[in-house]
């Protein structure tokens, strides 16, 4: 019998103890973020570094099923849970300056793929590659996808580009994540929905924990989900547009919510049900990251990546401060442009900002309906121009 080196201690198809690993990270995320080092850094950090460790350790693998099931049940899931209390007229006013935010993140991603361009050598994918990198970090993997079909990118163009944009994804989601914590940024770009939530009575870590969980309550609000997501999926299916499932389940969630109010906002443990869901999430996105990947798949488009991710970070960041955009507004327009809308909820929850968990998630939605013909006029401007 030989030894292979790179077999990880847990098998992806040992459920149980993969399953065990993913609980207990999203565990340790929320307890961190009750801490000093969490309320600095952001638990969900260190749940997505964590994961990322174990997983290119060979602790556990980068593929498994767990993985698939928490990308493609609990996040839908944890959608409804976390809008359940969505007022429109909350999502009205909130709306404006996250969807502000997220138009000066798409600038900052497009001036971002120009100056790349520009200053290093892509070779003859170049416009290709910025259109495709354009689109996905304005809307997400389904445009994508639809812009690197579009532009005809070769099967190894394509696992080599989204090889280089999956580690750019993950470290801009984690900047996004630390931000708020950062003093010098807290300086620079004001917020009073932080600040109103750190001199809140209790953290929002303790408050997780001395929720009051009613069994009728928790039972009625994952029945609840389960059934928008049920219907959304009918819908998306009669209508042929499965990919887009997740627009249907927002707008059901609220139309829900605003149809029965008073009913919703009874509920307790709901919200707190669904950032659990979402640390389950981000715990999946570090165990399946391949660090190893990413810094071997063609280092120019790694660079090239993380130009766009650095001109999108001082995009947002200036123009919150020139256009006075709340800090916390302008940290969930850039994830829901950046990461999209999923991602772009979990930064509003984990943070405890229960009213921008909607807008970031209308805006991600945006960011897919408009990002694929950005692609597409991106790599044809830029291929004109050779």
């Amino acid at each position: 019998m030989t030894f292979d080196a790179a077999a990880p201690l847990i098998g992806p198809d040992d459920i149980f103890s993969l399953s065990a690993v993913m609980a207990s990270l999203a565990w340790l995320g929320i307890w961190l973020d009750g801490t000093w080092l969490g309320k600095r850094t952001s638990g969900v950090v260190w749940v997505i570094v964590i994961g990322t460790v174990l997983a290119n350790t060979h602790v556990i693998p980068l593929k498994s099923s767990v993985y698939d099931f928490i990308g493609t049940y609990f996040v839908p899931l944890s959608i409804p849970l976390l809008l359940f209390k969505a007022e429109l007229s909350r999502v009205i006013r909130d709306g404006g300056p996250v969807m502000l935010a997220f138009v000066v993140a798409s600038v900052g991603v497009l001036a971002g793929a120009m100056i790349g361009y520009f200053l290093l050598d892509l070779g003859e994918i170049g416009p290709k590659v910025a259109g495709v990198f354009a689109a996905g970090w304005i809307g997400g993997s389904v445009n994508f996808v639809a812009v690197a079909k579009a532009v005809e990118l070769t099967p190894e163009q394509f696992a080599i580009a989204i090889s280089a944009s999956a580690g750019v994804s993950i470290a801009a989601l984690m900047v996004l994540l630390a931000l708020p914590s950062l003093p010098f940024i807290r300086r620079f770009v004001p917020s009073r929905i932080i600040e109103e939530t750190e001199r809140a009575p209790a953290e929002i870590a303790t408050e997780l924990s001395l929720t009051t969980f009613r069994l009728t309550h928790v039972a009625g609000a994952i029945a609840a989900s389960f059934i928008i997501c049920a219907a959304s999926a009918m819908i998306a299916e009669a209508l042929k547009i499965d990919r887009y499932s997740i627009m249907i389940v927002t707008l059901l969630a609220i139309a829900a919510a605003n149809a029965f109010p008073q009913s919703f906002k009874r509920l307790e443990g709901d919200f707190e049900l669904g950032v659990y869901a979402m640390y389950l999430f981000f715990a999946s996105i570090g165990a399946s990251s391949d660090a190893v990947a990413f810094i071997e798949a063609a280092p120019v488009l790694l660079v090239y990546g993380l130009v766009i991710l650095a001109t999108f970070l001082v995009f947002v960041v200036v123009g919150a401060k020139v256009f006075k955009i709340d800090l916390a507004y302008a940290v969930v327009g850039a994830a829901s442009a950046f990461v999209g809308a999923a991602p772009a909820a979990a930064v509003a929850s984990a943070h405890g900002w229960k009213n921008l968990v909607t807008p970031g998630v209308m805006c991600g939605i945006l960011g897919y309906v408009v990002a694929t013909f950005i692609g597409v006029a991106v790599t044809g401007l830029l291929g004109g121009l050779n």
